[in-house]
């Protein structure tokens, strides 16, 4: 049962505990704002992350393995596509009725979940379609 918990959750209360007030105020009362690291280049350019960043390629890591979960052909999958919608639909009411949410980083969480269920279901019906026998 908990290889079927949906790993953009994570992601999902990351960003809530940084609503929280748990990552500081950042950058004019935006926390996704802060800047984390910051690195001269060769170039002479300057290369710098924020938390927001962070938090964005922390949704893809986990949006990847999400992708490879959703390869199994198990009973356990339909479990797993049924939690990550409501992992999406978590994420969009929040993005629609809290104040904190209406950020570019929240919605681009948002829609990662949304290409995973949407992925999640694509993948598991052409695998089922393969899995039929005609004969």
């Amino acid at each position: 049962m908990l290889a079927s918990l949906p790993l953009l959750i994570v992601p999902f209360i990351i960003y809530n505990l940084g609503l929280a007030g748990f990552f500081g105020s950042g950058v004019n009362g935006d926390p996704w704002a802060a800047e984390i690291l910051s690195i001269g280049m060769m170039s002479g350019g300057v290369f710098s992350m924020t938390l927001g960043d962070l938090m964005v390629l922390i949704g893809l890591v986990f949006f990847f393995v999400e992708i490879l979960k959703s390869t199994r052909t198990s009973n356990a999958s339909v479990i797993d596509h049924l939690l990550s919608t409501f992992v999406f639909v978590a994420f969009l009411v929040e993005f629609l009725l809290i104040k904190g949410a209406a950020h570019s980083v929240f919605f681009t969480l948002m829609v990662i979940t949304l290409i995973d269920v949407l992925a999640g279901f694509s993948v598991s019906i052409r695998a089922a379609g393969r899995d039929v026998n005609l004969n």
